[in-house]
């Protein structure tokens, strides 16, 4: 039903380290249909670098929504590599299981603020209002949307493929088109893309020397020909 949400370790802090729990408020209307319904409420936590939001197979309460930063959900193969599943970015609900635990971690790419919100409360809400249901099934549809895509480019797609589908995704879902301020290190980019370090340098170098990209910064990346980069994904 939902993504990923927030470990109880975490609700039941009340101020330690980077969590830090304020005032429940009414969720807003970046919850959509659900914002109209006063009886759910929201709380905000923070999460440093690194920190771990909830971990794999930890009970699924919650339901979040990233304010700010970013957010990786992940889950460690049985060779000790990590397997990225998703990268959420602010406006991003995540969370959403169909079981009782969470299947993948969710960690803080950078320093992160996200909203949560109790499973049990939403799915009560979303049992009674159709509008609030068409919006849980909208990002679960969606959700699914983006696992076959992942799915597809994992299994079907070559290393530079991989590399050009990733920057157009980033394109797309940050905020200034054409300018990429990627929160996650090119260690990241590799664990999404089934791919090493290297490998992802090496491409993003080759993608430079044709003048499809540019750099500015260590993680700013400037796209400087879209539709090049697009003809390397088909």
């Amino acid at each position: 039903m939902l993504t990923q949400l927030l470990s109880t370790k975490a609700i039941n802090t009340q101020i330690t380290g980077s969590k830090v729990a304020p005032a429940p408020h009414p969720v807003s209307d970046q919850f959509g249909a659900i914002a109209g319904h006063v009886g759910l409420v929201a709380t905000e936590f923070s999460y440093r670098k690194d920190e771990e939001i909830y971990g794999e197979d930890e009970p699924a309460e919650y339901v979040y929504q990233v304010i700010s930063g970013a957010v990786r959900s992940y889950k460690l193969l049985s060779n000790g590599r990590r397997q990225i599943g998703a990268f959420h970015l602010p406006g991003d609900v995540f969370g959403l299981e169909s079981g009782a635990a969470h299947r993948l971690a969710a960690e803080a790419i950078i320093d992160t603020s996200v909203r949560l919100v109790k499973r049990a409360s939403l799915e009560k809400v979303a049992g009674t209002d159709v509008q609030v249901a068409r919006r849980l099934w909208t990002v679960t549809a969606s959700e699914l949307h983006h696992a076959e895509n992942h799915m597809l480019l994992l299994g079907r797609k070559t290393a530079m493929e991989r590399v050009a589908n990733f920057l157009l995704e980033m394109d797309r879902r940050l905020a200034v088109p054409g300018m990429m301020a990627l929160p996650m290190c090119r260690r990241d980019i590799g664990d999404y893309l089934g791919l090493t370090l290297e490998t992802v340098s090496r491409a993003l170098s080759q993608l430079h020397a044709q003048g499809i990209l540019g750099f500015s910064g260590a993680r700013q990346i400037v796209l400087r020909n879209r539709q090049r980069l697009h003809n390397l994904d088909t």
